[in-house]
This record gives structure tokens, C-alpha cells and sequence, in this order.
């Protein structure tokens, strides 16, 4: 038997990415990952770049690939605002390869119209991308 499930939403601006009931909630907080369970103290965190893993009722696990965000935890609920998510077996991996040679290049080959710090944050985005995709 499975432990106890809570409600968890996953919020990005244009959609709703993930409502249900779960049992387990892992997240990238900035300062560390962390995990949320049934009956989890109330808590505020800043999400970083990297992987939500949700445990659905059944135990299956889903991934998601997460960029940036909060999470809220209050009276057996998660709300999860993000900048953008997406769930891992939906990545379009050629895509995110793409976006990630891009990144690449630009960095490879840096002027002085090259916003750096812009390219290393897309390169990362892209990496995290594939990374969570290849868990699917």
C-alpha cells in the first residue's frame, strides 16, 4: 500500500501543467532538493533548474523538466508556480537538442552582441531538457 496522497498543482503562466493526487513531491529548491510528503510542515521555497519528480497514487513516478519557480506547501497541498515545465515523456528531444547547439554555438563564438549569461541560461535549459528526458 502506498502512503497517503496530497493535492499538488503544477502551475506554468499559460497552462495548467499537472493537478492530482500524489504521494511523494521531490523539487529543486535553490538552496537544495527537497521532498514533500503527506502532512509536510507549511513551506515556501524557490525553485532552481532541474527535475520535479512526482509519485502519483499508484507509485508510478513522473518527471518533469522545471525551470525556475516557488512551491508552496500548506494543509496538505502543494501549489508549484513555474516559469516553464514540461513533463519528461512529452520533450521533444529534437528540439531541445537544437536549442542546445544553438546555446553552444553562440558561446563558442562570442562578440561583443552576444549576451553571454543568456546563452550559458538556454544551454542550461536545454541540457536539463535532455537530461529529464533520457529518465522517461
Amino acid at each position: 500500500m502506498y502512503e497517503k496522497p496530497f493535492t499538488l498543482e503544477i502551475i506554468a503562466p499559460d497552462r495548467v501543467v499537472f493537478t492530482g493526487e500524489v504521494t511523494s513531491f521531490s523539487a529543486p529548491g535553490i538552496e537544495g532538493g527537497f521532498q514533500v510528503l503527506v502532512d509536510h510542515a507549511p513551506f515556501l521555497s524557490s525553485l532552481g533548474l532541474g527535475q520535479i519528480k512526482v509519485k502519483n497514487k499508484e507509485g508510478v513516478d513522473i518527471l518533469f523538466s522545471a525551470n525556475g519557480g516557488f512551491v508552496e506547501v500548506r494543509g496538505n497541498k502543494v501549489v508549484v508556480l513555474v516559469e516553464s515545465a514540461e513533463r519528461a515523456d512529452q520533450i521533444d528531444v529534437d528540439r531541445a537538442k537544437a536549442a542546445q547547439g544553438r546555446a553552444e554555438k553562440r558561446l563558442q563564438n562570442q562578440t561583443k552582441d552576444i549576451d553571454v549569461e543568456r546563452a550559458r541560461a538556454a544551454q542550461d535549459r536545454a541540457l536539463n531538457r535532455l537530461r529529464v528526458a533520457t529518465k522517461a
